[in-house]
């Protein structure tokens, strides 16, 4: 039966839309002979833009795939959807869950990363190396190394809105609750049968006791739907972003050669 359903889900796939968008590789435009200087930004935006595609291209392969398993799921009885919970969904879904705030928190790494290079371009002589350390990099560090470029409040705006509060509060805090607590179920079951409440004004303890349902496919999937698309449109600003450090960079890049060509003696034909 097992080995049945998986098939099924396997035919089902080919046929349903596809309705992401997958990011692409190798859009760089640095130029091909950089001075030394440059090597961090070149080599971190290397790996910083294939990361974040894998990223974004995982979540978009992952709602494609639980969107079938919600119309296969369909017409199953409980005990088949348990079934096919437990064997297939569940460690997709709970990748799939956590994969907006991974690219945020990627997003945001990478983009204070890339400006605080870039900013040598604009800075010269008076840059200084003093980003924090890579476990303390936060929005504020994206923001304070974004700041001198146009374009990061766009992309900030947009990354804002990528695993923001409205889907927090829609998946019940799943990220929060999975890694450290107990996090709803997918599919079939509930959880949080007793929650503790503190009054801060008083000081004062009560008991809930209720219940948290599963999250059904059907939501899980429109959900990450809207995150898929939230997550391209930040890619799209964050190539944007790099577009305008790649101007600069080509600037001070050009004047950095032409410097080392004239001390070398070759402009005087030496």
């Amino acid at each position: 039966m097992t080995i049945e359903t998986y098939r099924r889900y396997r035919r089902l796939l080919k046929t349903i839309p596809f309705k992401g968008k997958y990011a692409p590789y190798g859009w760089g435009e640095l130029p091909q002979t950089l001075c030394i200087a440059w090597l961090p930004y070149s080599q971190m935006f290397d790996e910083f833009s294939r990361e974040l595609a894998n990223a974004l291209n995982g979540l978009a392969n992952y709602t494609h795939q639980l969107a079938a398993w919600r119309d296969l799921l369909a017409p199953m009885d409980q005990q088949r959807q348990l079934d096919a919970a437990v064997d297939f969904i569940d460690p997709v879904a709970t990748v799939a869950l956590n994969l907006p705030y991974v690219i945020r928190s990627r997003f945001i790494f990478a983009s204070a990363h890339l400006c605080h290079q870039a900013n040598h371009a604009k800075q010269g002589a008076t840059w200084k190396d003093e980003f924090p350390l890579d476990g303390e990099v936060w929005f504020d560090a994206a923001d304070k190394y974004g700041k001198p470029w146009k374009r990061y409040s766009t992309f900030k705006a947009r990354l804002e809105k990528v695993g923001a509060k409205d889907y927090q509060t829609a998946t019940h805090d799943f990220r929060n609750a999975y890694n450290h607590r107990f996090s709803p179920r997918i599919v079939i079951g509930i959880s949080n049968l007793v929650t503790r409440r503190v009054n801060k004004a008083t000081g004062s303890v009560s008991y809930g006791f209720g219940e948290t349902p599963a999250l059904t496919l059907l939501r899980v999937v429109e959900l990450l739907e809207t995150q898929c698309d939230r997550a391209h449109r930040a890619f799209e600003s964050f190539q944007q972003l790099v577009r305008e450090h790649e101007a600069a960079i080509r600037g001070d890049n050009t004047a950095s050669l032409a410097s080392i060509e004239k001390a070398s003696g070759r402009t005087s034909g030496v």
